[in-house]
C-alpha cells in the first residue's frame, strides 16, 4: 500500500474492505460500526485478492468461517433481523456453485426487507482466460455470469468491472440496505481479476461516515384521512407487522392502544409488538391466528395495517376480512397500496404518534371482547400442556415444554413447516425481540445458521432453536460453526420423520400420505437416524428425550451446558392445533378420479367466494 496527500494506492478489493470498516451507526446511542463482520467461504474467485484484504481488515472487520454459504448468509440475515435491520454484514463466496449456494438466502433476504452484502466472486473482466474454472457461458450473450442470478433477488445489484467502481457502487449499495423503504439484500458481484487490480482511490473517501437512517412522517392528508376513517369506525383493528418492531414503534402502539382502546392483532413478523397478556392484545393473525384475532376480524368495519406487507397468511387469502376498509401503513408505497387499502406512507413510529395526537380525546365505542381473549389463553394453555410421561406428543405440547423451561429473556428461533404456525398461536412473547421467526419466504435450512446469526446478536441471552427432522435434515453444518465459534445454542429437534406440515396440508386436500412422511415415500429400507449421535459427530451434547418429561430434564441440562446442545424428541405428525386458524387458499384439483379431491375442490369453490373484491 503506498499513499500520497489525497490518495491511497489499493486493490480494489483492499479498499472496499478499508470502505466497510469505516460506515458506521448509532445504535441504541452509541456510535457502532454498521458491518459486524464478513461470512467468507474462500474459493479460487475471490481467495487471493478478497481473502488477503479480509485479512489486512481483520481487527475491524472480523471473518468468520462457516461451512455452507447459504448457511453463512442465514446466519447474516438473521444477525441483521435480530439488530432490527441497525446493522448488517457481508457474505462473500467465490464464483460458481459458492456463489449461486447464496441464492436462497437472498431471495429470503429480499422477500423480508433484510439487509445483507453479498460480495461473490464473479469472471475475469478482461476475459483473458476465458472460460476460467466454473464459468457459466450463455451462447448469445457475452455479458453474463451465474451471478446474473442475483438481479431479481437484489434491491441493488452491481458488477464490479474496474477497481474505480466502488467508489459509486458502495456507498449505492449502502443506501439502499439503510433506507427503511429499500431495505434488502445488495449484491456487488466482483470480478477476480478486478479484485487485485490497483488504484489510487482519494484519501477522503475512506473517512469515519456515520449513518442515519430516517424516519419518514406521514403526509398530513393521508394521517387525517386515516385518523377520519377511525373517528367513524364501529369496530376498527390495528394488525401490527415487522414494520413495528423495525421502528422501534413497540411504545408507541402500546400508548395508542391504551389512551384509544384499540385493538391489537399481530402477524408473525409483527409478533412481540405487544406483550402476549397486554390488555389491547388479541394474539395473532390470519391462518395461525387466535380465534379472538380472526373473530375480530371478520366483524370489523375497519382494519389498519401498520408495517405490514399483508402477504396471504395474515389476510387469510384476503378472506379474513373481506368488507372492512381498509388502510395500510407502510414505509414502502408499494406495500401501502396492497389489497385496494388507502395508503399512509411513512414511519411506522412516526405515523403511530401523529396518530396518537391527532386522536386526542377519542376512544373507540367498541370494547375488547375480554372473554374471547381469556377463553383463548385457556385454549393455549390446554393445548401446550401435556402429561409429562406422554410418549409422542404433539408439537404444540413441546412448544409448553420449552416456554416452560426458558425465562422471558430467551429468544426462539425458528423458519418451516408445521413449528412456525404453532409458534404463532401458541408461543407467549414477553418480549419484542423474543421471538424470531422467519415466515416470509419460510424457507427449511435457516433455523440452525438463524440460531447462530441470532446468538452473535445477542450473546448473553439464551437462543432456542426449534426446528424439525426435515429441516434439520436440509442444513445442519453451522451446528459445528457455532461450536466452533463458541455461540452456544439449545435445539430442539423435532423428529415426526418426514414433512408432517405438508403431510397433513396433502391430505386435507384430498390426497393420500404420498411422499411426505418417510414411510409414505418410495424406499427399500426406512432409515434410522440417530439425530443425536449425528449431532455430537459435529460437536455439540446431544441426548434424545423418551417424553416430556425427560425433555424438560434435558432443557434443563442444556442450559447449564457448555456448549450447543441438541436434544431430540418424537412427535405426532398428524396432531396439529385445530383452535384458531383461519383458511388458506391452496388451489384443489377441479378434475380428479379421487372422490375425496372432488370434495375438497367443492369446499374450495365455497371458500374463495369469500375473498376480499377489489374490483
Amino acid at each position: 500500500m503506498t499513499a500520497s496527500a489525497d490518495s491511497l494506492r489499493l486493490t480494489a478489493a483492499q479498499a472496499t474492505m478499508l470502505w466497510l470498516a469505516n460506515q458506521h451507526v448509532v445504535v441504541d446511542g452509541e456510535e457502532v460500526p454498521y458491518f459486524a463482520g464478513a461470512w467468507a467461504i474462500f474459493g479460487h474467485g475471490n481467495v487471493a485478492a478478497i481473502g488477503e484484504a479480509l485479512h489486512a481488515a481483520r481487527d475491524a472487520l472480523p471473518t468468520f468461517r462457516a461451512h455452507n454459504e447459504q448457511g453463512m448468509a442465514h446466519a447474516a440475515i438473521a444477525y441483521a433481523k435480530q439488530m432490527r435491520r441497525r446493522r448488517a454484514m457481508v457474505c462473500t463466496t467465490s464464483i460458481g456453485p459458492g456463489a449461486t449456494n447464496l441464492l436462497t438466502a437472498a431471495a429470503l433476504a429480499h422477500v423480508n426487507r433484510l439487509p445483507v452484502l453479498l460480495l461473490p466472486g464473479d469472471v475475469y473482466a478482461s476475459r483473458r482466460p476465458d472460460p476460467v474454472l466454473q464459468q457459466v457461458e450463455s451462447f448469445d450473450d457475452g455479458t453474463v455470469s451465474a451471478n446474473d442470478c442475483f438481479r431479481p433477488v437484489s434491491r441493488y445489484f452491481d458488477r464490479i468491472t474496474r477497481p474505480e467502481q466502488i467508489l459509486d457502487a458502495l456507498p449505492r449499495a449502502l443506501a439502499t440496505m439503510l433506507d427503511p423503504a429499500t431495505c434488502g439484500p445488495a449484491t456487488l458481484a466482483f470480478c477476480q481479476d478486478v479484485q487485485a487490480e490497483a488504484f489510487d482511490y482519494p484519501a477522503d473517501f475512506f473517512s469515519r461516515r456515520v449513518w442515519q437512517p430516517r424516519r419518514q412522517p406521514a403526509d398530513p392528508r393521508e394521517l387525517d384521512a386515516l385518523a377520519e376513517a377511525l373517528r367513524g369506525s364501529k369496530r376498527p383493528l390495528l394488525v401490527a407487522g415487522g414494520g413495528v418492531l423495525y421502528s422501534g414503534a413497540e411504545a408507541a402502539l402500546a400508548a395508542l392502544a391504551g389512551r384509544t382502546g384499540l385493538a391489537v392483532a399481530e402477524t408473525q413478523a409483527g409478533k412481540g409488538a405487544l406483550p402476549w397478556n397486554h390488555a389491547n392484545a388479541l394474539g395473532s393473525i390470519g391462518v395461525t391466528g387466535s380465534s379472538a384475532a380472526n373473530t375480530a376480524a371478520s366483524h370489523a368495519d375497519l382494519v389498519v395495517g401498520i408495517g405490514t406487507r399483508l402477504q396471504d397468511f395474515s389476510t387469510g387469502s384476503r378472506s379474513l376480512f373481506p368488507d372492512a376498509r381498509l388502510f395500510q401503513v407502510n414505509v414502502q408505497a408499494f406495500d401501502a397500496y396492497k389489497h385496494g387499502a388507502s395508503p399512509v406512507v411513512g414511519d411506522a413510529r412516526a405515523v403511530i404518534e401523529a396518530l396518537d395526537a391527532a386522536l386526542a380525546g377519542w376512544r373507540t365505542p367498541h370494547a375488547i371482547d375480554r372473554e374471547a381473549v381469556s377463553h383463548w389463553n385457556a385454549t393455549v394453555d390446554a393445548a401446550t400442556g401435556g402429561n409429562d410421561a406422554v410418549a409422542l406428543p404433539s408439537d404444540a405440547q413441546v412448544i409448553g415444554a420449552v416456554q416452560a423451561s426458558f425465562d422471558e429473556d430467551a429468544i426462539v428461533v425458528c423458519a418451516a413447516g408445521g413449528l412456525p404456525g404453532e409458534l404463532h398461536k401458541l408461543w407467549r412473547t414477553a418480549r419484542s425481540d423474543g421471538y424470531h421467526l422467519e415466515y416470509g419466504y419460510s424457507c427449511m435450512g435457516y433455523e440452525i445458521a438463524g440460531g447462530l446469526g441470532v446468538k452473535l446478536a445477542a450473546p448473553q441471552r439464551d437462543v432456542v432453536v426449534m426446528v424439525g427432522d426435515g429441516s434439520y435434515l436440509m442444513m445442519n453444518s453451522e451446528l459445528a460453526t457455532s461450536v466452533m465459534l463458541g455461540l452456544k445454542l439449545v435445539v430442539v429437534l423435532l423428529d415426526n420423520r418426514g414433512y408432517g406440515c405438508i403431510n397433513r396440508l396433502q391430505q386435507a386436500t384430498g390426497s393420500p400420505g404420498f411422499n411426505n412422511l418417510l414411510a409414505d415415500a418410495h424406499h427399500e429400507v426406512l432409515p434410522d437416524i440417530d439425530f443425536a449421535a449425528h449431532a455430537r459427530s459435529l460437536g455439540a451434547h446431544a441426548e434424545k428425550a423418551a417424553s416430556l418429561g425427560e425433555l424438560r430434564a434435558a432443557l434443563t441440562r442444556a442450559r447449564n451446558a457448555d456448549r450447543s446442545t441438541v436434544v431430540v424428541i418424537d412427535t405426532d405428525p398428524l396432531k396439529t392445533t385445530e383452535a384458531g386458524g383461519w383458511w388458506w387458499d391452496v388451489a384443489v384439483p377441479e378434475v380428479s378420479d379421487r372422490p375425496e379431491v372432488n370434495a375438497a375442490r367443492r369446499d374450495y369453490e365455497q371458500r374463495i367466494r369469500m375473498k376480499r373484491d377489489l374490483s
